[in-house]
């Protein structure tokens, strides 16, 4: 875990913050001993089409992935899922 991952932990604590913004396994898993709730990017974008911010998540995806992002073919077939696009 790096020092950025350190300092929102550390942060989400001093704020009491309702959830913190997390995609690495190891700040998730301090996190959750910590008991701060987490969201991870794949998350923001659920609720992101839920609350109709965004019509659809399959092309954010896209982008997520074109810039480097690894989520496997059946990861992103259940996201898909879960936002009602497949």
């Amino acid at each position: 875990m790096d020092r950025g991952e350190c300092s929102a932990i550390a942060l989400a604590e001093e704020l009491k913050a309702n959830r913190l913004l997390m995609d690495e396994r190891a700040g998730r898993k301090l996190a959750q001993t910590l008991a701060l709730p987490t969201i991870g990017t794949i998350g923001i974008l659920l609720l992101a089409k839920e609350e109709r911010i965004v019509s659809e998540i399959a092309p954010l995806l896209d982008d997520l992935i074109d810039q480097g992002t690894w989520i496997s073919p059946t990861f992103y077939q259940q996201i898909l899922q879960m936002a009602g696009e497949e």
